[in-house]
């Protein structure tokens, strides 16, 4: 229903958008350009009914999974492209009488018009496949002696789909394993949607080594693939263990490294909606870590006494860009934790950027990454 929403807005400021353009004189100057704009909108209203087709949980099943996935893809591209051409052309059309400054004008147009189609293009071809091994320290207040220095391996937001291959996975994978963790975790959205091949990441995943094994939770489109009961019962197979409102304290010496998880909590306005009951899961005396997929639970999961959160789900907003040392990104519309390390009090949250991509296989500004998190003593 949101992207439903969304498409209607969008077909709708495209509409009022050409209305301007014609107004704007730009059918007199150049004939042909009213043919071109209303054949861009035709095209791109076209694509965005394929692409609502292809998230739909109604439709979506006629479709085969990589097709539905490209032609989603190809509607947000389209999309984008439309209102850059539009926004071209306009200008055109006002443009001044002057033959040198109207020359200018079209060079200075031409170069903005062919920036965004070259960022994107390094974000498909070359940031987006080019996975990093980040190595965090976290402070922990009361860190017991035997957990100083304890490494998480953390793997998130796969995708594993038409974007993001087998070999990609693989490849993260084996750079996990040569990081030696003490324990590896999964913090959800394996696959995209219905029909991504599930079974070939859980078989990838299976392939983590650290000392206490791999535990995982539920990401947002586990729950939209319905596909949690068997990504439960099918990890268990492999040894991979989903805690879905359920703790694994893990014993390390004499110290307590206890791993809580829950399936994918919705956004929510209310932070104190979040993680009903999660104290229960708790161990006193033990140093508690929260596997949750949505970051925005950090303020809860703070007071309700979990000493790390690890998260991803944003994938550090896929395309960020960095403007007065400020990071613009759409994550920042739905959560205050984008990517990388927060505090609040005396717990910590860290959001993975994760390894896929959604909507669009492009990554700007936010590459993707595996981590190792060190407790440390603070």
């Amino acid at each position: 229903m949101p992207v439903g929403v969304a498409m209607l807005v969008t077909a709708w400021l495209q509409y009022r958008m050409l209305r301007r353009f014609e107004r704007s004189g730009a059918a007199r100057v150049r004939p042909y350009y009213r043919q071109l704009a209303w054949l861009l909108f035709a095209a791109c209203c076209v694509l965005q009914l394929a692409g609502l087709a292809a998230t739909s949980n109604r439709l979506a099943g006629y479709y085969p999974a990589r097709i539905a996935t490209w032609v989603h893809a190809a509607s947000l591209v389209c999309t984008i492209f439309t209102f850059s051409a539009y926004l071209v052309m306009t200008l055109m059309a006002v443009a001044p009488a002057d033959p040198g400054r109207r020359r200018f004008l079209k060079g200075s147009l031409s170069i903005a018009a062919a920036a965004p189609v070259a960022v994107a293009g390094y974000g498909v071809f070359i940031e987006r496949s080019a996975v990093r091994l980040e190595e965090i320290d976290i402070p922990i207040p009361g860190l017991p002696k035997e957990l100083e220095g304890a490494r998480i391996g953390q793997i998130t937001d796969i995708h594993l789909g038409p974007f993001l291959s087998r070999k990609d996975l693989d490849r993260a994978v084996s750079m996990l394993n040569e990081a030696k963790p003490n324990v590896a975790v999964v913090t959800g959205d394996l696959i995209s949607r219905r029909g991504d091949p599930l079974d070939e990441c859980l078989g990838s995943l299976a392939e983590l080594k650290s000392d206490a094994g791999t535990f995982a939770c539920m990401g947002n489109h586990e729950r939209y693939a319905r596909a949690e009961e068997y990504a439960t019962l099918a990890g268990a197979r492999l040894g991979i263990r989903f805690l879905r409102r359920t703790a694994a304290p893990l014993r390390f010496g004499g110290a307590v490294l206890n791993l809580a998880g829950t399936d994918y909590e919705m956004m929510r306005r209310v932070k104190s909606a979040y993680l009903r009951n999660a104290r229960r899961m708790l161990v006193p005396d033990a140093v508690n870590v929260l596997l949750q997929h949505n970051p925005d639970v950090f303020p809860r999961a703070a007071e309700e006494g979990f000493d790390l959160t690890l998260a991803g789900h944003t994938h550090g907003g896929q395309v960020n860009i960095e403007i007065l040392h400020e990071d613009w990104n759409v994550a920042r519309f739905y959560t205050d934790y984008t990517a990388g390390l927060y505090r609040r009090g005396k717990s910590a949250i860290y959001v993975n950027r994760g390894l896929g991509t959604i909507g669009v296989p492009v990554r700007v500004g936010a590459p993707p990454e595996v981590a190792v998190i060190r407790l440390c003593a603070g």
